[in-house]
């Protein structure tokens, strides 16, 4: 609004100087300034102009700074902002009060004191409130004495023990905890009660104790306020700490530190209560507001100091019994807070304090109503969340049960299912810790939690929190339902269902790949919810992917060759194979590579790139091929008989008759050279068993070969005896061992000879040698060409 002052400043009047235009000397240069004075000016054709050029800026300045005014003012104050600011105002108060009340008390001084009017209206207040406080007080104490014997009889019935005859020890206990929770209530309602009744005395009081009837003081109503108040929140405390009835009392302490806590706090309840709501505001509108705030002021600095001090002193021992407590709590999240709040309480109650005395006095009428509510609101969500967190833990801590065709289709399923609890218990326990931070921050406005839930950023972040639970949840269902029906076909055993090599490797890669799939996915769906641009890391990935796969080509064909190797069930765990030239008993398969343990017990770790063929002798059957050579005189017929009969004792044995599929194929002849004839033998088997049925048809074959005197050839050898120049060789000394020797007995059956030959024996058989030497071999006298003798002898014949 343009004043005269303003007009008057613009086109320079020299009557008027610069604090004629101060905010505070406004008004009496308007006075100053008269419509006759402005008439004078505008008869100067000079000072006109001036003037008609001041109105224009000021109209131009006007519509300038409208402006930025029609721009919404959404922007808060941050938090760093509002306290700087709350703490300049407090200090500034703080210093033109001081300044204030000094300035009165020296004016008071120099007055010689108050006005007589003055001093009789401070004694009729001083009077009537004296009469509603003594009356108020003599009414509380009464009620009181009165209320003692029901605290009595309710502590009683509270330490009564409970029968648990009916019922098992845990109902019993639970039935005493509820019991003393109700005589707690019980008591902490009658103790409020009688703080209302005497409230209600003194009003009563105040009404009908002075003349004229009906009419209540501002003091007097101020005091009955404060005593409500103050009376309230003793109650509280003394329904905290119950001195004289231990049962009663909420927490389990000593008699000594419950009276301790209970008179000091009491005290310090009762010296903020009536200095904000009773002496502040009396002896402002007695004396004067300054002194007021000043005197208020002090009392609450006093009761600061000596509550600090308290605290300060007390830290070490409330510590440690909060450390105590947390050792014997049942539930985790609960003993974690206590042995938090053992290291930080005295700092949150030293805070607690320095919040109420600045906000006494930035804001003294709403001082107490503000702690109060905060307070109780942050008692309230602590108690809320402590409730939900007892609540989720009882429930989850019992064991979860599945329906019973569920447990059989799944049993891994119910294991699997239990396992989350303990993850999901913390996760729960932190959004609930979240929202009670939230509403403590709220009650002491340091956030504005509805006004935030309501705008934009709010509704944005709840359904961020929504859709991120939601993508958990499903990615842990999908995840637990398809682990568990891999690990329960896994887990199977003989006999219900084993599963093959093949199937534990399959399964093994598939449940690798899902969680791989689903943890990626998972992850992308979450940053794509909170708002993280995923473009770029989904580009990243394939780029990073196409790196490795050119830097990694082995091992991408290591794994490809790998998958479709165990895709066509090419080897399994415990098959006997030859691969890449390494003949053995597979005993490890990944996705890159085999490993292979040798019969001389090395291990081979062969990658599947080395693989071009595999030879897997592990396979439906299995051959056990023989071929068994026997001298050119033997008959085929009698060998072959002889094979069938070792076969047919062969499925006399209780261990290898079982592995032993088909009859025994005999093809025939297969060679004929100059070792001897070769005949072929073929035993369906088993799969893996072909060597033991080998071990022992061979074994039997000896032995039946031995029994009929069948022989397995030696390697024939041809001698050549030289000559010498004159082209005469010695005579060749062979003695033959003929049948003629065998029937005398004095030569021993094929395959019987024995190691060592008697001296005597020795000598006949030479006898019966020569003689039938003599007889077969009979050398030309005449003849001078040397006699060259080549004998070839059986195995079993004797030669010297």
């Amino acid at each position: 609004m343009l004043t005269f002052s303003t007009l008057a400043h613009a086109v320079g009047l020299p009557g008027l100087n610069a604090s004629t235009a101060a905010p505070a000397a406004e008004s009496s240069a308007a006075t100053d300034f008269t419509p006759a004075k402005l008439a004078d000016l505008l008869e100067d054709p000079a000072t006109r102009d001036k003037l008609v050029e001041a109105l224009r800026a000021h109209t131009q300045g006007s519509e300038g700074s409208a402006a930025p005014k029609a721009e919404p003012q959404d922007a808060e104050p941050s938090l760093p902002t509002r306290i700087a600011a709350g703490a300049q105002r407090f200090l500034a108060n703080m210093s033109a009060n001081a300044e204030t009340a000094v300035d009165e008390v020296s004016a008071a001084i120099e007055r010689h004191g108050m006005t007589p009017e003055r001093r009789a209206l401070v004694i009729d207040t001083l009077t009537g409130l004296a009469v509603v406080a003594a009356a108020t007080w003599l009414v509380f104490w009464l009620l009181r004495l009165l209320a003692s014997f029901a605290y009595a009889r309710i502590d009683l019935w509270a330490a009564r023990p409970v029968l648990s005859a009916a019922g098992p020890l845990r109902s019993a206990a639970r039935a005493m905890l509820l019991r003393r929770a109700g005589a707690i209530v019980s008591a902490l309602l009658i103790d409020l009660g009688l703080v209302a009744l005497a409230g209600a005395a003194g009003y009563a009081t105040a009404m009908y104790a002075t003349q004229p009837y009906g009419n209540v003081t501002t003091a007097q109503s101020l005091f009955v306020n404060a005593f409500v108040a103050v009376g309230l929140t003793r109650a509280a405390i003394r329904g905290v700490f119950a001195t004289r009835y231990p049962t009663l009392r909420l927490f389990t302490m000593a008699d000594d530190g419950a009276r301790y806590w209970n008179a000091r706090l009491g005290h310090i309840a009762a010296v903020i209560g009536y200095a904000l709501l009773l002496i502040e505001p009396l002896a402002q509108s007695l004396l004067s507001p300054a002194l007021g705030e000043l005197l208020g002021f002090i009392i609450m600095l006093m009761a600061y100091l000596y509550a600090v001090r308290i605290i300060w002193r007390n830290r070490a021992r409330v510590g440690a019994h909060l450390k105590t407590r947390a050792e014997r709590a049942t539930i985790g999240s609960f003993g974690t807070a206590l042995r938090l709040l053992a290291r930080t309480w005295h700092f949150l109650a030293i805070g607690y304090f320095t919040v109420l005395l600045v906000v006494s006095q930035i804001d003294n009428q709403r001082a107490l109503p503000f702690m109060m509510m905060a307070t109780m609101q942050s008692l309230a969500a602590l108690a809320v969340g402590s409730l939900v967190s007892l609540l989720l833990e009882s429930a989850l801590s019992r064991r979860i049960r599945l329906p019973e065709d569920l447990r059989r289709k799944l049993p891994m399923l119910e294991d699997r299912v239990n396992a989350y609890v303990p993850a999901g218990l913390r996760g729960l326990g932190l959004l609930v810790r979240i929202m009670v931070a939230l509403f403590v921050l709220d009650a002491w406005r340091v956030f504005d939690l509805s006004s935030w839930i309501v705008s934009d950023a709010g509704t944005a972040a709840v359904r961020v929190v929504v859709n991120v639970i939601i993508v958990l949840f499903v990615a842990a269902v999908v995840w637990t339902i398809i682990a568990s029906i891999i690990e329960h076909r896994l887990s199977l055993r003989e006999g219900r269902g084993m599963p093959t090599a093949r199937e534990r490797t399959l399964l093994s890669l598939f449940r690798n790949a899902v969680l791989i799939v689903i943890v990626t996915m998972t992850v992308m769906v979450v940053l794509s919810q909170i708002g993280v641009d995923i473009a770029p890391l989904i580009a990243g990935a394939g780029v990073v992917g196409l790196a490795i796969g050119f830097g990694s080509q082995k091992l991408v064909q290591d794994i490809i060759t790998g998958i479709f190797i165990q895709l066509e069930n090419g080897m399994n765990q415990n098959d006997v194979v030859q691969v890449a030239g390494i003949f053995g008993t597979v005993e490890k398969i990944t996705i890159r590579s085999v490993g292979i343990r040798t019969l001389d017990g090395g291990y081979h770790l062969i990658p599947f790139s080395s693989v071009d063929v595999v030879s897997n002798h592990m396979r439906d059957f299995s051959y056990h091929l023989g071929e068994y050579t026997i001298s050119h005189r033997e008959s085929v017929d009698d060998a072959v008989e002889h094979l069938r009969r070792a076969f047919d004792e062969l499925m006399q044995d209780e261990v290898l008759a079982p592995e032993v599929l088909e009859e025994i194929s005999i093809p025939g002849v297969t060679a004929l050279n100059e070792k001897g004839v070769t005949i072929r033998v073929l035993i369906k088997t088993t799969p893996g068993m072909q060597w033991a049925v080998q071990r022992g048809y061979n074994r039997l074959v000896k032995k039946h070969f031995n029994a009929a005197g069948i022989e397995l050839p030696y390697p024939h050898t041809v001698l050549y005896f030289g000559q010498d120049k004159n082209g005469y060789a010695p005579p060749a000394n062979v003695f033959m061992q003929t049948e003629s020797a065998q029937r005398t007995g004095k030569a021993f059956a094929p395959g019987h000879t024995p190691r060592h030959l008697s001296r005597e024996q020795g000598e006949a058989s030479e006898d019966v040698l020569g003689n039938e030497l003599e007889r077969v071999v009979e050398p030309d006298a005449d003849a001078e060409a040397p006699v060259t003798a080549m004998a070839a002898q059986p195995r079993n014949d004797r030669q010297s």
